[in-house]
């Protein structure tokens, strides 16, 4: 716009004017691209007001400097970031944004504002007159054109004016074009971002993302080459990766130390750089350059993934000579897509790995695993089940759990109703072979989750060894049974007939006792034997009686006090008060109470204490016994397996044993309707708990030992 004194002049000077006016503004209004506007712009008020040279800056809407036109003469000069900063910061335009108003040198020798170059010297150009005025559109500044004269006191106040109507007349022309050229820009951006997010996402192969994050910025940016380096989690380096472009082969396995270079400086903070003259910055070291790639301008970009930065980006040399303005964004947005791509091909890898994992453990399994969905429908199947039943996969996915093993209904619940509620069970049952033979497997069965599906999963070991080996021991108990318990009583027989015939003599006698207990020993441990078949085979007990649990006490420590003597150990008994009578077979409860303290003494150490005491329970229907020593303890993972048969702990200085005793104490406490447990740590004792029922009519009597055995002659014996 023509400002309102310059209409006011007389009609032979108005009518040129505003027809130069009118001239320029068709020159700058006929194009959009912002340097085609800024080229016209300058050529037209270097012809139209005088001057050797000129320049126009071009801010954005924060007042900072986003392009910028240098003309000498007729040819176009190339600036730096750095110069546009100091013209801004301490020169002439920046004092024409700061004050808003124009400003005339008629001397740039003897004008403060003028920012001196080395060739305002004396040898060189000297001083010069200059004008500077600024672009305003709609009340904002959106640039600075500036003159140059190179004879002092050239200009004066009517070029002064003269150049203030065209930057008026252009200023929005000037406006126009940036942000058409920024809309181009960010369109630029968004394209390659997008062909980028486009290409990088196609795969998941990790040297497959690597070589198309490469090629899109190559294409992005218009490099030679480009390089891609992440952080080694180890030692916090930069490794390169992959590369493409000119000499990229000499590239990949390069390190940068932790922290150092110019892409240690893009890591530590966190945001990108370019380097449009590499030599010349200060920044740039022998850790930065890659092995056969002359570097000459460089962009870094953060490969940013969850927030944190995993390695960088780079693009060297562009093939025009410098990089477009654009260039540090479209590299950040491909470091984001990058970083995130890569995230999800390593996550993708480990998966594969994970899978491939999965696939060996459940292929090379020695146990049978098959998976199905909640109809009973076989869906996978692994090698050892095929070999175990003899069908093939094909054959396997045509069946139905329930046709291939005896399911357990009871404990997995019609239509597998346990297993929906994520509970798994285990059971034994019999394996159907094609071949019609059956094989016994231990099954285990529990919920899971199979290709993006509930399923269950089945895991069959064969126990057919088990099996025998069973039946082996049933047979050895059996034949215990038989074979020992006759010729045992025989010799229980003589020895105490040989008590009443051979004469006092101590010597003997303590041999006699000596034969005595180990034959009693035996005695316990078959019954034990037998019994421990009885009761596993869910037979009653009959044979109960009501007697005094102090007595049974004091008469099964009598029993093992000679064992407790030879360890140098101490017996305590702590059952010294009043206590109702029980309800139980006086010779199985017996056998229970030797039992455990011989366990006691026999893994307390040598010089141990072993207690034994009793209590009524809080409800009057139980006694409550309890057996402590001062042994090693037992480690919780072993507190339930020592109550299995043929159990025996391991380790160093355990004694050894047929594994018998505690089983057998488990099955005639719980016979009888009590319970049994163990509280142990280790290296402070265990104590052994268990509860009988008291007698519900109340008896007296009396103990007394016959042939090794005790029996109970009560004076009031129940039904």
């Amino acid at each position: 716009m023509v400002r309102e004194h310059w209409v006011q002049m007389s009609e032979g000077r108005t009518r040129p004017l505003l027809e130069l006016l009118v001239k320029v503004s068709r020159e700058v209004a006929t194009a959009l691209d912002l340097r085609t506007v800024l080229q016209r712009l300058l050529f037209a008020a270097i012809q139209y007001v005088g001057g050797e040279r000129g320049s126009i800056i071009v801010m954005d809407d924060f007042g900072r400097p986003v392009d910028a036109t240098i003309v000498y003469g007729r040819q176009f000069h190339d600036h730096t970031t750095q110069q546009l900063r100091e013209t801004m910061e301490r020169g002439l335009a920046g004092w024409v944004v700061q004050n808003r108003k124009p400003a005339l040198v008629p001397d740039t020798s003897k004008d403060e504002r003028w920012l001196r170059r080395a060739d305002d010297s004396v040898e060189k150009s000297g001083a010069k007159s200059a004008i500077c005025v600024p672009l305003m559109a709609r009340e904002r500044m959106v640039g600075v054109l500036t003159l140059v004269h190179p004879v002092p006191n050239t200009f004066n106040g009517e070029h002064l004016e003269l150049m203030q109507a065209i930057a008026d007349q252009a200023s929005i022309a000037v406006l126009n074009a940036r942000l058409y050229t920024e809309t181009q820009r960010t369109a630029r951006v968004m394209s390659a971002l997008a062909e980028g997010a486009a290409a990088i996402n196609t795969s998941l192969a990790m040297q497959d993302v690597l070589r198309r994050i490469l090629n899109q910025t190559m294409q992005a940016l218009q490099v030679e080459t480009v390089a891609l380096a992440l952080i080694d989690n180890n030692n916090g380096q930069l490794v390169f990766q992959a590369a493409a472009g000119h000499n990229y082969g000499s590239i990949p396995g390069n390190r940068i130390p932790e922290g150092k270079g110019l892409a240690g400086t893009v890591i530590r903070e966190k945001q990108g750089m370019v380097v449009p003259a590499v030599q010349q910055d200060p920044r740039y070291s022998e850790i930065d350059r890659l092995n056969g790639v002359e570097m000459r301008a460089l962009a870094i970009a953060p490969i940013q993934a969850q927030g944190k930065i995993i390695g960088v980006l780079e693009a060297i040399n562009p093939t025009n000579g410098s990089f477009d303005p654009d260039a540090l964004v479209v590299m950040t947005g491909l470091g984001s897509l990058a970083g995130t791509t890569i995230q999800n091909a390593e996550l993708f890898e480990q998966l594969q790995k994970a899978h491939q994992h999965y696939r060996e453990l459940f292929e090379d399994s020695v146990d049978t695993i098959l998976i199905t969905d909640f109809n009973g429908r076989i869906l996978e199947a692994n090698r050892r089940a095929v070999s175990l039943s003899g069908y093939s996969v094909e054959q396997l996915h045509t069946l139905t759990i329930d046709q291939l093993h005896e399911v357990n209904w009871t404990l997995i619940g019609e239509r597998f109703e346990v297993l929906r509620r994520d509970n798994g069970c285990n059971y034994e049952a019999g394996l159907h072979r094609m071949d019609s033979g059956i094989i016994p497997v231990e099954v285990y069965v529990r919920r899971v989750e199979f290709e993006d599906a509930d399923s269950i999963q089945w895991i069959m070991r064969d126990i057919t060894v088990r099996k025998e080996l069973d039946a082996l021991r049933d047979d050895m108990t059996s034949m215990i049974f038989h074979d020992l318990r006759s010729p045992l009583g025989n010799i229980v027989s003589s020895l105490e007939m040989m008590s009443t015939l051979l004469p006092n003599d101590d010597m003997l006698t303590s041999m006699l006792n000596i034969a005595r207990n180990s034959t009693a020993r035996i005695q316990r441990l078959v019954n034990s034997l037998l019994d421990i078949n009885r009761l596993e085979a869910g037979q009653p007990i009959v044979d109960q009686n009501s007697i005094d649990p102090i007595a049974l006490i004091r008469e099964s420590l009598r029993d093992v006090e000679p064992s407790a003597a030879a360890r140098q150990q101490t017996l305590v008994n702590h059952a010294t008060s009043v206590l109702p009578l029980i309800w139980v077979d006086v010779d199985m409860i017996y056998r229970v109470f030797v039992n455990l303290l011989e366990n006691s003494i026999k893994f307390t150490p040598v010089g141990g204490r072993i207690e034994i005491g009793a209590q009524t329970t809080s409800d009057g229907a139980y006694v409550k016994f309890y057996v402590r020593d001062t042994g090693p303890g037992i480690s919780p993972a072993d507190q339930e397996r020592i109550f299995e048969k043929f159990t025996r702990l391991r380790g160093r200085n355990r004694p050894g044993g047929l594994g018998v005793g505690l089983a057998f104490c488990r099955l005639a406490v719980h016979g009888h309707g009590g319970e049994i447990h163990v509280e142990s740590e280790m290296e402070k004792g265990t104590t052994f708990w268990l509860t009988l029922p008291v007698a519900k009519k109340q008896a007296t009597g009396q103990l007394k030992r016959q042939t090794g055995r005790l029996t109970f002659k009560p004076d009031q014996k129940q039904n």
